[in-house]
């Protein structure tokens, strides 16, 4: 879907880039990530939470660098179909895990007692990492600066 019909929708609004909020958004899903990882061994529940809290942060940073916020209802689903449309088809992998992992998510917080197994937990982590990594990548090419990240 493009930005266009998204815009129509009223789900997406153009916004001046905000680089500072980029690389905070940015650290603190680097923060995230190492939580998810110390947390992983003690709560797997919670620790699969974190790691998608950490990729819907990465991509609310991708999303600020295009210049877009999301707007109304359901914004993490707004940002899944962002983040696909930054992504593009070689991204769809990521995308896709992040999806999941964003109704799993949903799952695990209205619903306690969700059994998550370890392999489940660390491929959520590699999952965050791999698709934070991508969206510095990208965040770089928009903004050199954030090289200090």
């Amino acid at each position: 879907m493009a930005y266009e019909e998204l815009r129509e929708k009223g789900l997406v609004e153009e916004i001046k880039p905000n680089f500072p909020q980029v690389g905070a958004l940015l650290g603190r899903a680097q923060k995230d990530l190492a939580t998810a990882r110390a947390t992983a061994s003690l709560d797997r529940e919670w620790a699969y939470a974190i790691a998608y809290q950490a990729m819907l942060r990465a991509a609310r940073a991708a999303i600020v660098a295009e210049g877009l916020r999301p707007r109304g209802r359901d914004q993490q689903r707004t940002v899944v179909r962002l983040i696909g449309e930054i992504l593009g088809e070689e991204g769809r992998p990521l995308v896709n895990a992040f999806d999941r992992m964003r109704r799993r998510w949903q799952l695990i917080l209205e619903e306690p007692g969700q059994p998550t197994s370890r392999y489940e937990v660390e491929g959520a982590i590699k999952d965050a990492q791999l698709f934070t990594e991508r969206i510095l990548e990208i965040a770089r090419t928009r903004n050199p600066q954030l090289v200090l990240l």
